[in-house]
């Protein structure tokens, strides 16, 4: 018996999630719902796993949980933004970190938005529209400039 290393990604499709969260029930949760919102879904359950998914599936965007075991998503995040393949690829830290220069700090990791756990998932899925939005148009003027 061989196990699949394929990534699993749900099959409608909206743009591309990548959920990295090392609780299996908050994956789900936000997977679902996402899924349920029109997005596309990846899971991922740890910083190496994100970092290899972010390479070879080239996601939309990234929910990055910032307390992960192994590599943490401080240290996946700042992976993913400093190969070219995925810095163009936005991240939303998700952390139970409320602490005052967190906020500050994931961002100088490459985090492009901060949301604190718990959460509504109905928040997450507009942070994650938002952001999506907001680098839509950072790339057409992008390509606009460049024409």
């Amino acid at each position: 018996m061989t196990l699949d290393k394929t990534p699993k990604v749900s099959d409608d499709v909206g743009p591309l999630v990548l959920v990295v969260d090392d609780y299996q029930d908050a994956r789900e949760m936000y997977a679902e719902y996402l899924t349920f919102s029109g997005f596309r879904v990846a899971e991922a359950a740890n910083g190496v796993d994100a970092v290899q998914q972010a390479t070879t599936l080239s996601p939309d965007i990234i929910l990055m949980d910032l307390s992960l075991p192994g590599m943490d998503g401080w240290e996946a995040t700042r992976r993913i933004k400093l190969d070219e393949r995925t810095s163009h690829i936005p991240i939303i830290a998700l952390t139970g970190h409320a602490l005052p220069g967190v906020s500050t700090s994931a961002k100088d990791a490459g985090c492009d938005a901060f949301i604190i756990k718990p959460c509504l998932p109905d928040a997450v899925v507009g942070e994650v529209r938002r952001l999506l939005k907001v680098f839509q148009k950072k790339h057409h003027r992008r390509r606009t400039s460049h024409a």
